[in-house]
C-alpha cells in the first residue's frame, strides 16, 4: 500500500493504519471468510450475505494509493464484514451469539439480524462522512450529518429492496436470508435500527474521525 504524502496534497493526508496493522485486518476478513466457504448452512445466503466483502475488499484495496482509508474506518469496515461473514455461515436466525444473546436478554427471537442492521448504520456513516469530506467541498455541520444520515438510510433501504427481489426470484429458497423469524414488522426494525446504529457512530466517532481526517 502506497505512502499517503504520494497520493494527497498535505492540507489533505488522513491517518490510515500501518501497513503491518493494514495487511493484518485485511488477513483476518479474508482468513473468516474463507472459514464461512467450508460449510455454509445455506449457500445461496451466505452468498448474497458476503458478497459485499467480496466485492468491497478489492475495491478498497485497489482504491488505496489515490484514497487510503482513516484507521477508524478501515477497523470498522472489518468488523462489519465479520458480522455479515457469521450471518452468512449460519443464516441470521440460526447464529449461536444470536442465540446466546437471545438468552442472555430475555429476547423472543435470535436478534444476530438486528445487531446485522446496527451495524448498517454504525459503519457506512462513517464512510459516507469520510468520502464526504474528503472527496466534495463540504464541511462540517449540519447539511453532513443530514446527508451521512440520509446515506445510511439509503443503503438499509437499498438493502431492504434486494430482500423484496431475492424473495421474488428464489421464493422459499430466500427465506433464511430474508430472516423475519415471524416479525411483519421486520423490514421497519431494520430501517430504524439503521437510523440508531447512524446517529450511535456519529455521537461516538464524529471527534476522532476528525482527528484522524487531519484537517
Amino acid at each position: 500500500m502506497t505512502s499517503v504524502a504520494a497520493s494527497l496534497p498535505a492540507h489533505d493526508i488522513a491517518q490510515p493504519p500501518a501497513r503491518g496493522e493494514a495487511w493484518g485486518l485485511i488477513g483476518l476478513v479474508v482468513g473468516v471468510l474463507l472459514w464461512s466457504a467450508i460449510a455454509p448452512k445455506d449457500r445461496l445466503t451466505w452468498f448474497m450475505e458476503v458478497v459485499w466483502v467480496i466485492v468491497g475488499l478489492p475495491v478498497v484495496m485497489l482504491a488505496w494509493g489515490r484514497l487510503p482509508l482513516t484507521r477508524l474506518l478501515c477497523w470498522l469496515l472489518a468488523a462489519h464484514a465479520l458480522v455479515l461473514i457469521y450471518g452468512g455461515a449460519y443464516t441470521y436466525a440460526e447464529t449461536p451469539l444470536g442465540f446466546w444473546l437471545r438468552d442472555l436478554f430475555g429476547f423472543s427471537r435470535n436478534p444476530w439480524d438486528r445487531v446485522g442492521h446496527l451495524m448498517q448504520g454504525f459503519v457506512p456513516v462513517i464512510l459516507a462522512r469520510e468520502l464526504l469530506l474528503r472527496c466534495t467541498p463540504l464541511r462540517r455541520g449540519g447539511w453532513l450529518v443530514y446527508l451521512v444520515l440520509a446515506a445510511a438510510l439509503s443503503f438499509s433501504a437499498l438493502f431492504e429492496l434486494i430482500e423484496w427481489w431475492a424473495a421474488l426470484l428464489f421464493g422459499a429458497d430466500a427465506d433464511a436470508f430474508l430472516a423475519t423469524q415471524g416479525d411483519v414488522w421486520d423490514t421497519q426494525w431494520d430501517m430504524f435500527l439503521c437510523l440508531c446504529g447512524a446517529i450511535a457512530s456519529l455521537l461516538l466517532w464524529s471527534r476522532l474521525h476528525d482527528r484522524q481526517l487531519g484537517r
